[in-house]
C-alpha cells in the first residue's frame, strides 16, 4: 500500500489521480467527487439524442465548459481530451454527459447553434498526457517566481495561482488587488521570464478561498469550495435580520469576508419579522405595564415582563396575540393579567453528554477507591476485634481454671 500510495498522485483542483506503471506507462484518470464544484449527474445511463454530442470538459480550479464532439470518436465521462483552445489546444477531463448537459446549457444560456462554441479534437493519447503533466510540473514554481517578481516591481496585487494550458504555450495568472493594477508591463517580465503567453485573471477573497480551500468553524469545507459558484453580495443586514451579534470575528469567514452562510436563513427569518409587530412601548395590561425583553423569531413568540429590569419572570405571548393587544389599546382597553402562565426557564432539550460533569469519571473512581478503603478499614477493624475477642478468651480461660484447679488441690 505504501508504494502504491508513493506511486499515485491525487491532483483534487482538477479531480484525477495520475500513476506510473511499472513499465513506465503514465496513466490518468477521472476521480469523481474529488474536484470542486462537482455537478452530480442523477440520469445517469440516460441518453438524449439533442444533446448526445455536448459534453462537460473540467479544467483547473473549477474551470470547465460545453464543448462539442467533433473528433467522430465515443466520448464518455471520465475521459481525457483535447480541446480547442484560444490559442493552441487545452487538455480536460469529461465531467458530464447526456440530458443533464442541457440543463447545464440552459442554466449558462448556451445555444447549440451557437457558433461559439468550441471542440473536442480527440481523446488524450500518452504523448498529450506526458506534455501536460511537464507543464502541471511547473506551475508551483512559476508561481512563486512570479510573487517575486510582482513584489519586485512594487505592485500591490498578490499572485493566487497558476494554470498551464494542456500544450504549456500559455498560463492563466489568478490574482488579487484592492484597487485597479496596471500590470502592463508586468505581463512583459513574465513572458521573457516563463516564455509563454501570459493571461491575467482577476478573482476575488471569497474565490479565493474557493481554490485553496479549507475547513470552516462549523467543521465542515468551505462552502465556496465545495458547491457555491455564483457569490452574491452578502451585507451586515442579514445579520441583523437573524438578531445575531455584530462581531466581526465571528461574522468573517476564512477570506476575510462575511460569511456566505450569513444569507442561508435570512429569508426565513425576514419572512418570519413580517408577522412580528413592532413596539415603541410597552403593553398596558389591567395590573401594570409589560416590557418586551426578547423574542423568538422562528417560534413567533415575544416574551414580557413587567419588571423592565429583570429577566426573572417572563410571559410568552404569540405575535398574534400582541397584535390583538395592541389594537385594545389603541382602542382605549386594556387585557387581562399576564400573570397566570409564568414562562418556566427549563431548558428546550437535554443532553446526556452535557448535563454531566465532565470529572464524572473521576468521581465515580474516587468513590469506588473510598468504598474499597472503607470496606478495607472495616475488614481490618472487624479481624482486629476477632482477634481480641479470640486472644481475651483464651486469656481469661486459664484464669477461671487456675483457683478451680487450686482450690481443688487444697
Amino acid at each position: 500500500m505504501n508504494a502504491d500510495n508513493e506511486i499515485k498522485k491525487f491532483d483534487c483542483s482538477r479531480g484525477c489521480v495520475v500513476e506510473r506503471t511499472d513499465e513506465g506507462e503514465l496513466k490518468c484518470g477521472y476521480r469523481q467527487g474529488c474536484c470542486k464544484l462537482e455537478v452530480y449527474d442523477w440520469l445517469p445511463g440516460v441518453r438524449q439524442e439533442q444533446v448526445k454530442n455536448y459534453f462537460e470538459v473540467r479544467f483547473k480550479n473549477t474551470r470547465k465548459g460545453i464543448y462539442v464532439n467533433a473528433s467522430g470518436q465515443t466520448v464518455k465521462m471520465g475521459d481525457l481530451v483535447v480541446v480547442e483552445a484560444a490559442t493552441g489546444h487545452d487538455l480536460g477531463i469529461v465531467t458530464l454527459e447526456g440530458p443533464i448537459v442541457s440543463r447545464q446549457m440552459r442554466c449558462k444560456r448556451i445555444d447549440t447553434a451557437s457558433p461559439d462554441l468550441k471542440k473536442i479534437y480527440r481523446k488524450a493519447k500518452v504523448f498529450d498526457i506526458e506534455k501536460w503533466q511537464e507543464a502541471i510540473a511547473r506551475e508551483h514554481e512559476t508561481m512563486i517566481r512570479s510573487r517575486q517578481i510582482a513584489a519586485e516591481m512594487g505592485l500591490e496585487m498578490k499572485i493566487g495561482d497558476v494554470e498551464f494550458q494542456g500544450d504549456g504555450t500559455k498560463a492563466i495568472f489568478y490574482y488579487i488587488a484592492d484597487g485597479r493594477v496596471d500590470f502592463r508591463q508586468l505581463i512583459k517580465v513574465f513572458a521573457e521570464e516563463f516564455h509563454i503567453r501570459i493571461e491575467m485573471k482577476q478573482i476575488g477573497a471569497r474565490q479565493e478561498a474557493g481554490l485553496i480551500g479549507g475547513l470552516g468553524v462549523c467543521g465542515r469545507e468551505l462552502c465556496c469550495s465545495n458547491y457555491i459558484s455564483s457569490f452574491q453580495s452578502i451585507t451586515t443586514t442579514s445579520a441583523r435580520v437573524q438578531d445575531l451579534s455584530l462581531n466581526p470575528q465571528k461574522l468573517a469567514g476564512q477570506c476575510g469576508k462575511l460569511k456566505c452562510c450569513l444569507n442561508y436563513e435570512t429569508a426565513v427569518y425576514m419572512d418570519a419579522q413580517s408577522r412580528i409587530p413592532k413596539l415603541n412601548g410597552p403593553l398596558e395590561l389591567e395590573d401594570g405595564l409589560a416590557y418586551l425583553m426578547k423574542t423568538d423569531i422562528l417560534k413567533e413568540t415575544m416574551y414580557f415582563s413587567y419588571d423592565q429590569s429583570s429577566f426573572a419572570n417572563l410571559y410568552p405571548l404569540p405575535a398574534s396575540e400582541v397584535k390583538e393587544i395592541i389594537r385594545m389599546n389603541r382602542s382605549g382597553q386594556k387585557p387581562e393579567s399576564l400573570k397566570s402562565e409564568p414562562v418556566q426557564n427549563t431548558p428546550e432539550f437535554i443532553s446526556a453528554v452535557g448535563d454531566d460533569s465532565i470529572t464524572r469519571f473521576d468521581e465515580t473512581r474516587r468513590k469506588h477507591k473510598g468504598n474499597r478503603n472503607r470496606n478495607n478499614r472495616q475488614r481490618a477493624k472487624g479481624g482486629q476485634q476477632d482477634r481480641q475477642q479470640r486472644g481475651g478468651q483464651k486469656d481469661r480461660g486459664p484464669k477461671k481454671v487456675r483457683p478451680r484447679q487450686e482450690e481443688a488441690g487444697q
